[in-house]
């Protein structure tokens, strides 16, 4: 008998080790644990998509917000790592206000006092930002849980289906975002949406960089280049005034690559109103789209990111609003300007200002966004 009961607890201890090494070899490169993304929130179910390629690059995604999780890719040592800063459960994004990684919709950035004309008709958004609205209002698209498709390892679509009148947007809309992680180490993020009514839209990624793999420390040291010869400068409420300002002598030309953080002490009161950069970087026309529109190099990770878009701008943020109060994957405190955004899209308050690039879609037409980031290596 006696030996009965120890066999059963030697069978009972070896079934533990066998479940713990099995749940260890299902967490991904990253560290995540995918059961950490199983939840229910709004009667959906979310969870956690990963994409890899032949080079052992990795991509992680959730339903949540459409979110880009984390991103592993190789460092000049050959050693991967996480270039995104994020959370580790949907608990955590859910109740940590942020928007790391996420889609964003209907309107990325900001529109004035949460108001626009469209048709003749005006509408009231959300004004959750400065009395205005921002990223499509506090349940924009970075709130909702998307429907997902994982067709083969490298492929994840996302679809939404935004009801008229959802946030004060008009028109029932389609989304379609397809990430697609490609053999040459470059995540590829393609956005199509119709609509039955006239409408507008801004859609774009939050992602937030760090090359350097440690989110504990900022990225003013990493270079950044901008194929930007012009940005649109805003008040001390973020908001743009219909202006195009040149970049050139002044702390907002990239044009040349240089330290993020070169001139970010000059008295600018451009740098003051953002709280440093925070503003929409307005692209060379006509550009190549096959040729990046942002170039950032972290020196000691060896690690080069190249941004391509079809978009005619980048919003250019560097975490000002961190403050190492929010806690990340693995515990990690994000500090002040830990982090880079690169966010493809049509400038801020469009809809208000009609001499800039429309981001109107009406019936029969398809709206088409696309944005890519590639990475490599160099000694």
């Amino acid at each position: 008998m006696v030996k009965k009961a120890i066999n059963l607890m030697l069978g009972i201890g070896l079934l533990s080790v066998y479940a713990c090494a099995d749940h260890t070899l299902h967490l991904t490169k990253s560290g995540l644990n995918p059961d950490n993304f199983k939840s229910e929130v709004n009667g959906k179910s979310t969870a956690l998509y990963t994409l890899v390629n032949d080079n052992g690059v990795e991509a992680c995604i959730t339903n949540y917000g459409g979110r880009l999780v984390s991103l592993m890719v190789p460092d000049k040592n050959g050693n991967l790592t996480d270039v995104v800063l994020g959370h580790d459960s949907i608990a955590d994004y859910i109740n940590i206000d942020g928007n790391f990684g996420a889609l964003i919709g209907r309107y990325g950035n900001r529109i004035d006092q949460g108001r626009f004309t469209l048709d003749g008709q005006e509408y009231q958004l959300p004004q959750n930002n400065f009395g205005h609205c921002l990223h499509g209002g506090p349940k924009g698209f970075h709130h909702a849980v998307w429907d997902a498709d994982q067709s083969n390892d490298s492929t994840v679509t996302l679809k939404l289906f935004s009801p008229d009148g959802e946030c004060g947007f008009p028109g029932n809309v389609n989304v379609t975002v397809t990430y697609t992680l490609t053999s040459d180490n470059a995540i590829q993020i393609a956005y199509n949406a119709t609509t039955d009514a006239p409408t507008i839209l801004n859609l774009t990624n939050h992602s937030y960089f760090n090359l350097s793999g440690d989110p504990s420390g900022d990225i003013l040291n990493e270079t950044l280049w901008l194929d930007a010869d012009g940005y649109t400068p805003i008040d001390s409420t973020f908001m743009t005034s219909g202006e195009i300002n040149p970049v050139a002598a002044t702390p907002f030309d990239f044009t040349t690559a240089k330290r993020i953080g070169q001139d970010l002490a000059a008295d600018d009161i451009q740098l003051k109103n953002g709280r440093g950069y925070d503003h929409n970087m307005v692209l060379r026309s006509p550009r190549d789209v096959t040729k990046p529109a942002a170039i950032v190099i972290d020196t000691i990770s060896g690690i080069k990111m190249e941004m391509f878009t079809n978009e005619p701008g980048i919003q250019f943020y560097i975490g000002n609003f961190l403050d190492g109060t929010v806690r990340g994957k693995r515990g990690i405190a994000y500090p002040h300007r830990s982090a880079i955004c690169l966010e493809s899209q049509h400038w801020p308050d469009s809809p208000n200002k009609a001499h800039w690039p429309s981001v109107v879609v009406r019936p029969g037409e398809t709206y088409t966004s696309n944005c890519t980031y590639k990475f490599s290596t160099f000694q």
